[in-house]
């Protein structure tokens, strides 16, 4: 008899509810998961347009594009193989209480590092990086932070819940080293000679080779803990134009698969991907980019050494 609900028995669209069609535990608490996929519906932080919440939703959905390949290419081993995955859905919190959902985020981050897991956290607006941070930091001290954007998010003048502050406060809270972090695709203004980040603005990054980047991300970073944050507007609205705040002139997604492919080794402890927003998306070719970039962060992740 034909077997209805077999696991195999999907076209490429059906089911896509889960990033990479991972299994799906709302309790990921207790099991034998390495990384806990959370999706992070978030964007009460926004400056611009709003619509980030809705990117969990559609980076999962865009993800299946990438499900069929047994080793992403070019990776050369199976990532599903040797690291087990799980989606636990979306974080809940109460609708307008930003005070709320920064608790619950920060808790519920604890309690996945506690329980000797790490994260691939999917926005939601890039305010979600600054109480992941904090979680983080109770379990690994100050940790070094690579940060993909078109902002350097380090302005003073934003309320403590904005996604443009983040990095203005996590330094001051001892969550991050400034000194060893480095801002990648920045184009917008900042206080160039009063900034405490290294920064490869954008028109630097679209002239050196993906190489020169990675060279000078690790000699900033060295050995120490590191987070990475990729806010999706990095990108080229050519690549990405579904965001809340484009910006024009950034980088191509082609170097920036190139840059995260050449920090294998790094010890990457955390990670997320942000500032997805589907309602200004074609062709969800912004979720497909947020959904690669999640993936490759996965294979980073898996390729440091076992001691780290």
């Amino acid at each position: 008899m034909f077997d209805l609900f077999s696991k195999q028995d999907h076209s490429l669209y059906s089911n896509a509810m889960t990033f990479m069609r991972r299994p799906y535990q709302r309790d990921p608490i207790g099991s034998d998961a390495d990384v806990v996929v959370l999706g992070v519906p978030l964007d009460m932080a926004t400056s611009g347009r709003p619509g980030a919440r809705l990117g969990p939703d559609a980076i999962r959905r865009a993800s299946v594009n990438l499900s069929w390949e047994e080793k992403k290419f070019p990776w050369q081993f199976n990532l599903f193989e040797q690291t087990k995955v799980l989606d636990a859905g979306d974080l809940v919190f109460d609708c307008g209480d930003t005070e709320d959902f920064t608790y619950r985020l920060e808790a519920a981050a604890c309690e996945i590092l506690r329980d000797g897991k790490t994260i691939l956290a999917l926005g939601g607006d890039h305010f979600i990086t600054l109480p992941l941070l904090r979680a983080y930091a109770k379990h690994y001290g100050e940790m070094a932070l690579i940060h993909f954007d078109a902002h350097t998010d380090t302005y003073a003048n934003g309320s403590s819940y904005d996604h443009g502050t983040m990095f203005y406060h996590a330094p001051k809270e001892g969550l991050i080293s400034a000194k060893h972090s480095v801002q990648i695709g920045i184009r917008t203004e900042y206080e160039v000679n009063n900034h405490s980040f290294n920064v490869i603005d954008a028109m630097q990054a679209n002239d050196m080779s993906a190489e020169q980047i990675v060279e000078q991300i690790r000699q900033t970073i060295g050995d120490r803990p590191v987070y990475i944050t990729f806010d999706i507007d990095c990108l080229d609205p050519a690549f990405a134009p579904g965001t809340g705040t484009p910006v024009c002139g950034g980088l191509t997604s082609d170097k920036i698969l190139k840059i995260i492919r050449g920090l294998a080794g790094i010890n990457l402890v955390g990670m997320d991907v942000v500032e997805v927003a589907p309602p200004y998306d074609s062709s969800d070719m912004t979720a497909l980019a947020g959904a690669t970039i999640g993936l490759e962060l996965l294979y980073l992740w898996a390729s440091k050494p076992k001691d780290k």
